[in-house]
C-alpha cells in the first residue's frame, strides 16, 4: 500500500466518495443481468471502409515544386527539435 500522506480532512472526503463508489458497484451487481448478451460496446459496432479501388496519383515532382522546401526527391522541414 502507499504511504501517502492524507490530512484529516482528505481522509474523510475520500473516505466518503469511495464510501458512494462501493455502494454504486454494489447497485450494479444487484442488478439482472442474466438475459443480457456480453458485448464489448452497448451501441453495434459498424466498420465504415471505402472500397479499396486504385486511383490516379498525384505526379512527385509536382507536388515536390508546391512544397516550400525540398531536399532532391524528398520534402525537407525545418527542425523542431534544437538544443539552444
Amino acid at each position: 500500500m502507499a504511504r501517502v500522506g492524507l490530512s484529516k480532512d482528505e481522509l474523510e472526503r475520500y473516505q466518503a466518495q469511495l464510501g458512494d463508489i462501493l455502494e454504486h458497484a454494489a447497485r450494479v451487481q444487484a442488478l439482472d443481468t442474466e438475459a443480457v448478451p456480453p458485448s464489448a460496446h452497448s451501441l453495434p459496432m459498424v466498420n465504415a471502409f471505402r472500397p479499396d479501388e486504385v486511383e490516379e496519383t498525384l505526379d512527385r515532382d509536382e507536388v515536390l515544386d508546391a512544397a516550400p522546401m525540398r531536399h532532391g526527391g524528398y520534402f525537407r522541414a525545418p527542425p523542431f527539435l534544437e538544443e539552444s
